[in-house]
């Protein structure tokens, strides 16, 4: 039985919701036919405290302009040391319209002629290109995988990476599309080889609230005050609480003078939070608790259930287990799809997925399936997946 005042997770996420007629992206991108499991939002309604913050906001009548969310700034503060025991002072949030131009802002911060960006791929496609955006080149710390086992950093690589004219590292955690939570050790480790040569880092921790029994969630910057002093985090709301389509994130900054050098650089190009967006996540973090509580139960259930039919319906198709993340990583490589698998499940299953090769490298004969939607929707998904591989082995193909 759930507790008192807590929604039970099936009755907030089981319901099918319209999107078609809500200028969906994720929903009309394809054809009325095609199932969509791809961009990464998800297709339950937001907390009811979100939805009557923002009534009584829009109920006001009047969207002038505004001033620093400071109330936000405050809760932002309290919700790190509640959940990290990471206590800055909410002078060090600033807000963004997003962790996108958050991380292509700081890598320009931390720029300088003729240095390189360092990354961790096969990882989320926008990533990829910021180094290109601020005119630098890039250094790819691919990240190894073996089968039925959790992606691993190769640290011996990243070392040597490291010492290529590096000037900042672009950390996901959790990380876009394997699903891994880095622990502490390793983030320590990462951490230690980048202070030890002056590079700085920037952490794109937007799946930070999405992580599973058995996982914990430490931000990079929290470890120890002179790496806080050298790191750029970015976090949101958005992710969290289905509530990207209103467009907010913010940077935690401790350093003055870094932050300083930040606002400096957006100055004129990168706004803050918007009115909407301000008053949603404020609403968010101040009582969304138990419906995320709720949400947690519910993904982990359709994580488990998609892990196991891949384990054992689709032999043919192999995936680690998400630790955090609603999204599923999938390897196609030993179903004969050839090169681009979305596109066999696209044209074939009518399913909608990413292509891993959009990821980078190690990223080639992958999927990326996003699991965050109602169960029977996720069934569907699952019978549509088993339709196109059916139970393909490599001994079966070679007949």
């Amino acid at each position: 039985m759930s507790s008192p005042g807590k929604p039970t997770a099936d009755a907030l996420f089981d319901r099918i919701v319209d999107r078609r007629s809500s200028d969906s992206m994720k929903w009309n991108a394809y054809e009325a036919d095609v199932l969509p499991m791809w961009v990464a939002d998800m297709d339950f309604a937001v907390p009811e405290a979100v939805v009557r913050a923002l009534r009584r906001r829009i109920e006001h009548g009047i969207f002038g302009y505004g001033v620093h969310p400071h109330a936000l700034a405050e809760a932002v503060a309290q919700r790190l040391a509640r959940m990290y025991g990471w206590r800055v002072p909410a002078d060090a949030v600033t807000f963004l319209p997003g962790v996108v131009p958050g991380f292509n802002l700081a890598v320009r911060v931390l720029a300088r002629p003729g240095a390189r960006l360092l990354i961790q791929t096969p990882v989320y496609p926008p990533i990829l290109k910021a180094a290109g955006n601020a005119g630098l080149g890039m250094e790819v710390n691919r990240l190894i995988w073996r089968p039925d086992q959790r992606y691993e950093i190769d640290f011996s690589d990243f070392e040597a990476a490291a010492d290529r004219e590096v000037c900042a590292f672009l950390l996901c955690n959790p990380h876009n599309p394997v699903g891994r939570v880095f622990r502490t050790e390793e983030l320590a480790r990462m951490a230690e080889i980048c202070l030890s040569r002056g590079i700085g880092i920037i952490s794109d921790e937007i799946h930070c609230d999405l992580v599973y029994r058995g996982y914990s969630h430490r931000p990079i910057a929290s470890l120890d005050p002179e790496i806080g002093r050298r790191t750029i985090t970015l976090m949101a709301a958005t992710k969290t609480f289905n509530i990207a389509g209103l467009e907010g994130a913010f940077a935690v900054i401790p350093d003055p003078d870094l932050r300083r050098r930040f606002e400096k650089a957006r100055a004129g190009l990168v706004q803050g939070i918007n009115l909407l967006g301000a008053a949603a996540a404020l609403a968010a973090f101040e009582e969304g608790g138990p419906w995320l509580e709720a949400l947690l139960r519910y993904l982990e259930a359709n994580r488990n259930r998609v892990l196991e039919f891949v384990r054992k319906q689709l032999p043919a198709l192999r995936m680690p287990e998400p630790e955090g993340t609603y999204l599923a990583w999938i390897d196609c490589r030993g179903a004969g799809l050839g090169d681009r698998p979305a596109q066999v499940f696209l044209e074939r299953g009518r399913l909608a997925l990413n292509e891993g090769e959009t990821f980078g490298p190690g990223g080639e004969g992958f999927v990326r399936l996003n699991f965050a939607c109602p169960r029977s929707l996720l069934e569907e998904g699952l019978r549509r997946l088993i339709s196109v591989t059916g139970y393909s082995t490599p001994k079966l193909q070679a007949r």
